[in-house]
């Protein structure tokens, strides 16, 4: 699991995260949720060590992410972040590539190989791997991306915000692909995710988060909760149950 002990992240005397205590089971995909500002990226982050802490400690599989080697890390945790600024003249291919690093240095076998097509059929991505990033659609860059980070093929997965500049098909697509790898893959998956109902239909877990602090956190099916949801977001919201699953409602 991953485990959050008194971390804090102090950018001013007005402006902090924290104190955060959280603990993230094993499996499935948990969301973090929150209005903006939050502070549900700069937790993404710190966990995936991209940004330092000013207090506490972050466990990953029971390494702590401050003291473990980068190589180490990079093994057992992947992130993607929400700006990502690869040469565009990568193919797909070769940007799947990078996610075998950790393991190969830059000199790929055939086994490498291998894992890249896996994630690349996975993704659906086959027709497009000669494809030069800048050729590819805001949706099928995005499903490289993932491919790359899964391609790692660490146990933790973590992404901020993977539904930015995607349209209602792509977003179900790309969360049904998530879910799938959790599945298929043994992946436990952290998310940064925007829209509550697609955290109500995919994840299994919630953590919600307000004015830089972790407010809940729980099964999904808790959390869909009239008065919790309203007051996280601060505005009326009806939890109703659907053929599909719970669908907050807003007013």
């Amino acid at each position: 699991m991953i485990t959050l002990k008194d971390v804090n992240k102090n950018y001013s005397s007005e402006v902090s995260i924290g104190p955060v205590d959280l603990e993230i089971p094993r499996g499935g995909i948990t969301a973090l949720v929150g209005p903006n500002g939050a502070g549900k990226s700069t937790l993404l982050t710190m966990m995936g060590r991209l940004l330092g802490i000013d207090q506490g400690a972050i466990e990953i599989a029971g390494m702590d992410i401050t003291t473990t080697k980068s190589k180490d890390l990079a093994k057992i945790v992947s992130i993607l972040k929400q700006e990502n600024h690869f040469m565009t003249k990568l193919t797909v291919r070769q940007l799947v590539g990078f996610g075998r690093f950790p393991h190969s240095k830059g000199r790929l076998t055939a086994e490498d190989e291998e894992i890249i097509s896996r994630y690349i059929d996975f993704l659906h991505l086959a027709e497009l791997e000669s494809r030069y990033l800048d050729e590819l659609s805001g949706g099928q860059r995005q499903r490289a991306y993932v491919a790359m980070v899964l391609a790692q093929e660490t146990e933790y997965v973590l992404l901020d915000e993977p539904l930015n500049n995607l349209d209602i098909s792509h977003s179900v697509h790309m969360m049904q692909h998530l879910k799938d790898a959790a599945e298929q893959f043994n992946r436990t998956i952290i998310v940064v995710l925007h829209d509550i109902n697609y955290a109500a239909r995919y994840a299994r877990y919630m953590c919600a988060m307000k004015n830089g602090k972790v407010i809940h956190m729980g099964r999904t099916e808790e959390l869909m909760n009239n008065q919790i949801l309203t007051d996280i977001f601060e505005t009326p919201i009806e939890v109703i149950s659907t053929p599909q699953g719970l669908l907050a409602c807003y007013h």
